[in-house]
């Protein structure tokens, strides 16, 4: 099977509160799954990067083979593909095993693209942001 990943990860300062997001599509344009998650105080960074694991983590469970990821933070293009090396402490883990999950597909594209075509996936971040600061007042 075949599917697009769209992956996105946010905090409310940097560091803040933060989430990720992400969305995945089969062949047809049809969302196979979409997920936001709260995931406490971190930077922008690691929230992306929590992203595009947890999507290819979903991924694999879905049984998806051939794996499009689509993100809007080229930085973290960059980092995945090897053009930038990943240097913060804190990142490297987090790269580790996204490139242990990468050898789980038979073939993963890796690509950036405006921030408006990955309106959905930022707006499970947002919900989950949103929701987290609602659940904090009550």
């Amino acid at each position: 099977m075949k599917a697009t990943l769209f992956a996105d990860g946010g905090a409310r300062g940097n560091p803040g509160p933060a989430a990720l997001g992400a969305v995945l599509y089969d062949q047809s344009g049809d969302v196979l799954a979409a997920f936001g998650e709260y995931i406490g105080t971190a930077t922008n960074n690691v929230a992306e990067w929590r992203a595009v694991l947890a999507g290819m983590e979903k991924a694999v469970e879905l049984g998806v083979e051939v794996l499009a990821i689509r993100l809007d933070s080229e930085l973290v293009v960059r980092q995945l593909t090897g053009v930038y090396r990943v240097k913060h402490p804190a990142l490297i883990p987090l790269h580790e095993r996204a490139r242990t999950l990468m050898r789980k597909f038979r073939a993963v594209d890796v690509r950036h693209v405006p921030r408006k075509q990955n309106a959905a996936a930022d707006a499970e971040v947002n919900q989950a942001l949103d929701g987290h600061a609602a659940a904090e007042r009550a």
